[in-house]
């Protein structure tokens, strides 16, 4: 049980509580869930990161030069050394490709795989870690990388019996970040009639993160190849969404809430 001192399959001592961060790409797991991997580890809790691509398909920020390998090579290089900062026990990385925004996707991408084949896949790592709870995007941006890890890691929960966290953007901030945009950058395409982020009255659990703020501005800065959804912000929408983290959570039928993570829902 959590709060208790347990053994691996292997009979080696391991921590009182595990997650499992399972994201699309490189940056999902700081610009994301970032304070949330603090807050965590302050709890105790050991995490680790699982990222299904290395990002090929992002937009390189100005001024940042590829690597021979490719921009793939460069942000899985950024993840891991995010994941330094952040304090992740490991990160392990599989091998589908960035689908992209839109368009067909192509062979070997994610969202060109069959679903039941990345639930294989997270079902693989669950085995082997043994955590007690995972964590993923809740996908409301409406990535399809993000929908289709949100979905599979939702069906490996329910197998083993999991409690999952949707890590979330509240609709009252996006609105807040909407009204900002529309002044600066009015014809962005975030801004045509969509409904942002996550209703509130979805949101489960908010916590206050403000302690690990500087960290996690570190690790969102070891993205170097990526630009931050957050720069150019005014502080105070910086703070709403790097300050507080917002989480849905989900029990499967015969899950057990991990004590002692989170506090009381909101």
């Amino acid at each position: 049980m959590p709060g208790r001192a347990r053994f691996s399959r292997h009979g080696t001592r391991r921590p009182a509580l595990r997650l499992l961060v399972v994201v699309a790409h490189p940056d999902d797991e700081t610009f994301g869930c970032g304070s949330l991997v603090l807050h965590a580890r302050e709890a105790g809790a050991e995490v680790h990161v699982l990222c299904a691509t290395r990002g090929e398909a992002g937009e390189v920020a100005p001024g940042v030069t590829l690597p021979e390998q490719g921009l793939g090579a460069l942000r899985e290089a950024e993840l891991r050394e995010a994941g330094r900062i952040l304090g992740v026990e490991e990160v392990r990385t599989l091998t589908y490709l960035d689908s992209g925004m839109d368009g067909e996707p192509a062979a070997g991408t994610l969202c060109s795989a069959p679903l039941s084949l990345l639930e294989e896949d997270v079902s693989d790592v669950v085995a082997c870690l043994l955590p007690d709870a995972l964590v993923t995007l809740d996908g409301s941006d409406g990535h399809r990388d993000h929908l289709a890890v949100r979905e599979a890691t939702e069906r490996v929960a329910a197998t083993f019996r999991l409690p999952l966290y949707l890590h979330c953007l509240p609709r009252s901030v996006m609105s807040r970040w909407a009204d900002h945009t529309a002044t600066v950058d009015p014809g962005s395409a975030y801004l045509r009639g969509l409904e942002l982020g996550t209703p509130d009255e979805q949101v489960t659990y908010r916590l206050d993160t403000a302690v690990h703020l500087e960290r996690r501005w570190r690790a969102i800065r070891a993205h170097r190849s990526q630009t931050s959804p957050f720069e150019g912000l005014p502080e105070d929408l910086q703070r709403a969404f790097l300050a507080q983290d917002h989480l849905i959570e989900v029990l499967p039928e015969g899950a057990e809430q991990p004590v002692g993570l989170l506090g009381q829902p909101r």
